[in-house]
């Protein structure tokens, strides 16, 4: 179980080293006729008010990459905005983003959206053409003999049953799908505090099948705090170090628990790297992201971290944890994010 595991971690890892090259897009659609033209879900709870788009026919995200369900398109702590979109326009053809003949982002259908959004490591994908599964997806369909890249948007052979129930204050997606041996009951809350500035997203993944579940699930975490993020900290219970690619040293300072953006970062410039430092301990997963006037968020989590990889742009910061799942046939697991944000 322990290998297989490691296996998931290393495709996910692999996949996403490095970003495409790829020439200006002819033709992108500005990101508005995507909200405007997109289904939209609306929860408070007198502090905080968030805008969800649901899974299903014309969603906000129409991709393969991440978890369709709870994709947050905005959400304000009294009137102040830390999501929303972090791209400009949209093309069909683009993998990942770029950037058009005047500097704007063009997000490709598998990374535009926005919020704290999960991917999962794909279950059953093999470099050969067949289906595969990706949770909080679908049943996916790998048409050649290529590594499984997940800027490629793979045609969706079978979404499962969906099931969305909103309340005032929070939404539950459910997701019920079945690929051979391959079977699963996906549920995930997003559930404002009332009273709180807090939103709290809540799991539950049920291995229905008669095979084993391996699969690693990250949080991209796209938050939108300060253009050029200038003046940004991200603060570690641990004393942390900087384990690949690391940033230029002007722009980012590691030291003791911390991380911090010296200078707004340029236009196109992009940085991704791995954190280590972290242990065993559920206690480790508790990262504060301020910008200079203390305004942020401050996420835990109930499991321990296995992989911490750091993104940003001008437009957008991104702490990416990751955690492991391992479910046997009948198993399941629950894990919680606690989002509190401060202004």
């Amino acid at each position: 179980m322990r290998i297989r595991l490691a296996l998931a971690g290393a495709l996910l890892a692999t996949s996403a080293a490095a970003q495409p090259v790829q020439p200006i897009p002819a033709v992108s659609a500005p990101v508005s006729e995507l909200l405007d033209a997109s289904p939209s879900l609306t929860i408070g709870n007198g502090q905080i008010v968030a805008h969800i788009a649901p899974p299903g026919p014309g969603a906000f995200y129409r991709g393969t990459r991440f978890d369709q369900a709870g994709v947050i398109t905005s959400l304000k702590l009294n009137g102040r905005e830390f999501y929303g979109p972090w791209f400009d326009r949209t093309a069909p053809n683009v993998l990942d983003y770029t950037y058009d003949a005047i500097g704007a982002i063009v997000a490709g259908p598998d990374s535009a959206t926005s919020g704290p959004v999960e991917e999962f490591a794909p279950l059953d994908f093999a470099p050969t053409p067949g289906l595969f599964v990706k949770i909080g997806v679908g049943v996916l369909r790998q048409p050649d003999t290529r590594p499984y890249d997940h800027y490629r948007n793979y045609e969706i052979v079978d979404a499962g049953k969906w099931t969305v129930t909103p309340s005032q204050s929070g939404v539950t997606f459910t997701q019920i799908l079945k690929n051979g041996e391959t079977a699963y009951t996906y549920e995930k809350i997003l559930r404002l505090v009332l009273g709180k500035p807090q939103l709290i997203i809540e799991h539950r993944l049920k291995n229905t099948g008669s095979k084993v579940i391996n699969t690693t699930v990250y949080d991209h975490n796209f938050l939108r705090l300060v253009p050029g993020n200038a003046g940004t900290t991200i603060t570690f219970p641990f004393p942390l170090t900087i384990a690949t690619n690391p940033p230029p040293p002007d722009l980012i300072r590691a030291e003791g628990h911390a991380l911090t953006y010296l200078r707004p970062q340029a236009v196109k410039e992009r940085v991704s790297f791995l954190v280590t430092g972290f242990g065993a301990t559920v206690a480790d997963y508790n990262i504060a992201i301020r910008d200079a006037t203390g305004a942020g968020v401050t996420i835990t989590g109930d499991q321990p971290i296995t992989r911490l990889n750091i993104f940003s742009i001008d437009k957008v910061q991104s702490v990416e944890p990751y955690i492991a799942i391992a479910l046997a046939p009948g198993e399941e697991k629950l894990w919680t994010y606690r989002y509190t944000f401060a202004k």
